[in-house]
């Protein structure tokens, strides 16, 4: 069973972009490389700043992506720090 990962990387414009995958860190350096989505490729490179537990399913986290999404920047700040979960 692979597990996925929430992560949110930051910008070099200081924006937030979060998406998931099985391996943050490979995840990050193929944006960094130019792959990957246009916002990616508009606003890099990027600095890996947040990566979730592992959920057991895409699904999973997926729906805790989306969640995220929607948050404010105050709120992924502090998920960030640790003080949200």
């Amino acid at each position: 069973m692979q597990e996925w990962y929430v992560y949110i990387a930051k910008a070099r414009t200081q924006r937030f972009y979060t998406g998931i995958t099985t391996d943050p860190l490979k995840r990050v350096i193929k944006h960094n490389s130019g792959e990957g989505s246009r916002f990616a490729i508009n606003q890099g490179p990027f600095s890996l700043v947040y990566v979730s537990v592992p959920f057991s399913s895409k699904s999973e986290a997926r729906k805790r992506e989306i969640q995220i999404k929607g948050w404010s920047r105050v709120k992924k700040l502090k998920l960030i720090n640790g003080e949200w979960v």
